[in-house]
């Protein structure tokens, strides 16, 4: 399923709106967060063609409650089964061959949207997001109607227009991950067995990142961690993910970039000074490659 050249790789959830579901509303670009029910976002897909192989640069839960729905998710291949959990990490390959009559709870959402309210990582505090973890979940109808109103809370308040609006969502979207990782817990069974080598190495990697990125941000010091070449890390880390180790590193690093500039009111020669830049000028130069605005007026977006 996986040829590579074939993978769509969706930057924004408002892309993969019009993209995928054929949805033409004019959704903002810096939209973070996008909810809603398996029947309305399957309207205009194909059933017969379903969703082509994949990336997102975002995360994906729905649970799956009615219909006929299979799911390629990595190496993995599954016909789902009414109450399965299903979990899509940022940059993991999906895809769907058949969607007929689909019922159910979706949420799209990127990372930084709940970063306030994460102490770490997010794979660190919602191991279900770890490219390791088994992401294909069934669960008891209890622990499915649980996560049922979660979903239903979370789609409530999307559609209202209050001025809390974007605060409820990230605690109902954090109650949501809480819910499930109550349900997963019991259930999980780790793939150790059965997972390749470049996922083990890539997810390694990656913990090694979020442990280290504010101290260490050249590949070759966590290629030399990891008694391999710089060349053959970035061989493995594209394979699995999609991106270069360094894309990785500054990725982690822009996000807890504006986790304190929307968090906080350090100024920006205090955060560069946090993230260990030189100065303000390299982080303000630093943010403005990797987004294409300069820290104060990301500040503003935020």
């Amino acid at each position: 399923m996986e040829n590579k050249s074939d993978i769509l790789v969706i930057e924004n959830l408002a892309a993969f709106e019009k993209m995928i579901y054929k949805d033409n509303k004019p959704y903002d670009i810096n939209m973070m967060v996008m909810p809603g029910s398996l029947r309305d976002k399957h309207k205009n897909i194909d059933p017969e063609a379903g969703i082509p192989p994949l990336r997102r640069k975002f995360n994906v839960i729905y649970i799956f409650l009615q219909g006929i729905h299979d799911v390629y998710l990595g190496s993995e291949y599954r016909l789902l089964k009414p109450n399965d959990l299903v979990i899509v990490p940022e940059n993991m390959v999906y895809a769907s061959r058949i969607l007929k009559g689909c019922s159910g709870y979706c949420i799209h959402f990127k990372t930084e949207f709940i970063q306030p309210f994460l102490s770490g990582s997010l794979t660190e505090q919602f191991p279900f997001f770890d490219l390791e973890a088994e992401h294909i979940l069934h669960v008891s109808d209890d622990e499915s109607k649980v996560i049922q109103k979660a979903f239903r809370e979370i789609i409530s308040e999307f559609h209202q227009f209050a001025y809390e609006k974007e605060y409820v969502l990230r605690n109902l979207i954090h109650i949501l991950l809480l819910r499930v990782r109550e349900v997963y817990r019991p259930h999980v069974i780790k793939t150790d067995k059965t997972v390749s080598r470049s996922v083990k190495l890539c997810n390694q990697f990656k913990h090694l990142v979020e442990r280290h990125f504010l101290e260490i941000r050249e590949v070759k010091m966590y290629a030399d961690m990891m008694n391999m070449t710089p060349q053959y890390l970035s061989d493995v880390v594209k394979s699995v993910i999609g991106k270069s180790p360094r894309k990785l590193i500054n990725d982690m690093l822009t996000l807890e970039s504006k986790v304190l500039l929307t968090s906080t009111d350090k100024t920006l020669s205090e955060i560069a000074y946090l993230l260990g830049f030189e100065d303000q000028s390299h982080f303000s130069n630093f943010i403005k490659i990797q987004t294409g605005s300069s820290p104060s007026i990301l500040r503003k977006k935020l």
